[in-house]
């Protein structure tokens, strides 16, 4: 007997363990790693919750978007809107940064809710089409609309002001460690992708998450048991594209000048790629495949002289950026054959068996 209520708290308590190391990790980092590797892991925390967004949008509800890349443009560039003073010639309304943040979160959503009628009719390849024609329009407007945008030299992005804390590049020592943007930012990219994934899962596994897969796995049955379908997608579309904006956000953040070619449809794609890698419909799968797509072409970037094929642009070689996208394009094809759960469903197979009653998107039932 108490062999039977020993063994199953072992893995409970190694996993809490585990996550309590690596969140120990985490906050340590700051005071050991140097400014590549700060900002290569804040462009990660970004794409974890863009990917955790359009998870939710794809990977839980089933509905195709290659749009997302508007959504980040449309947090990067709202919040350089609502927080620049004006001063450089470009529309700024000089609200606060931490109001000019939310109120571009908030744009998002609206701009989704905006979209959120046609998301609620259309689906499959047909949705993927019309999402696409968004990244299409907002590049339009970001190279055109310069009073706003900047135009094709972009603008710069205010820095975040909290609670009397400037999140610049002016030094603040703690420690006797030297906090520049990078180590400030580092603990508001984690609180705000924590807040996400928390929030994230708990719409997974409640009643909202078994009705979006409900409607992912048969819409018209769904539609049959009671769920309101079309009032789910919309409100799921909303919802995604808020993730999107706070992504955008952060980015733009971290960037420190926001510019329309990053926002093109090769993101949307990016984006794509890490939910299929990660694991469909799972938020943890989100954040791995966000980790991986993210972090490899920097990688490739700071080891190409070390690596066979991989060189800067021009010396004969693969470019970094390049090499990228055949390893992460090669992941994907891997993935889907082998690997229909994606990196942590793979990992939790292995580790623990699948449990009971839960079924990966591509898994047979």
């Amino acid at each position: 007997m108490s062999e039977v209520l020993v063994k199953p708290l072992r893995p409970v308590r190694s996993r809490t363990y585990l996550w309590a190391a690596g969140g120990v990790a985490l906050l340590a980092l700051p005071f050991y790693l140097d400014r590549f590797w700060l900002q290569a892991g804040l462009f990660a925390m970004a794409a974890a919750i863009g990917a955790i967004g359009i998870n939710l949008l794809t990977g839980a509800t089933g509905q195709l978007s290659m749009g997302h890349a508007f959504f980040l443009a449309v947090g990067a560039y709202g919040y350089c809107v609502f927080a620049a003073d004006g001063g450089d010639g470009l529309t700024g309304l000089g609200l606060p940064t931490w109001l000019a943040a939310v109120l571009a979160v908030l744009v998002a959503g609206a701009a989704g809710g905006l979209f959120s009628p046609i998301s609620g009719r259309l689906s499959g390849a047909y949705l993927g089409i019309a999402t696409l024609a968004l990244v299409f329009i907002g590049q339009h407007v970001m190279f055109n609309a310069h009073d706003l945008t900047g135009g094709a030299n972009g603008r710069d992005v205010p820095p975040l002001s909290l609670f009397g804390l400037t999140f610049d590049d002016r030094e603040l020592l703690v420690a006797a460690v030297p906090f520049g943007a990078a180590e400030k930012l580092w603990y508001a990219g984690l609180v705000l992708l924590a807040a996400g994934a928390l929030f994230a899962r708990g719409v997974l596994r409640g009643r909202p998450g078994r009705a979006m897969n409900a409607i992912r796995d048969h819409r018209i049955a769904a539609g049959v048991l009671g769920v309101p379908v079309a009032r789910h997608r919309a409100a799921v579309f909303v919802l995604s594209s808020m993730y999107a904006g706070l992504a955008g956000v952060l980015l733009a953040l971290v960037f420190q000048r926001t510019v329309p070619d990053y926002f093109g449809i090769t993101l949307s794609l990016e984006y794509l790629a890490m939910i299929v890698i990660g694991g469909l419909g799972s938020v943890s799968g989100a954040v791995a495949g966000a980790v991986f797509v993210s972090l490899l072409p920097q990688l490739l970037t700071r080891y190409s002289d070390a690596l066979p094929l991989v060189s800067a642009p021009g010396t004969g070689g693969i470019a970094p950026g390049e090499a990228s996208r055949y390893l992460y394009g090669a992941a994907v094809v891997l993935v889907v054959l082998f690997l229909p759960g994606g990196l942590v469903g793979a990992a939790a197979r292995r580790h623990v068996g699948p449990r009971s009653g839960e079924i990966h998107p591509g898994e047979e039932r």
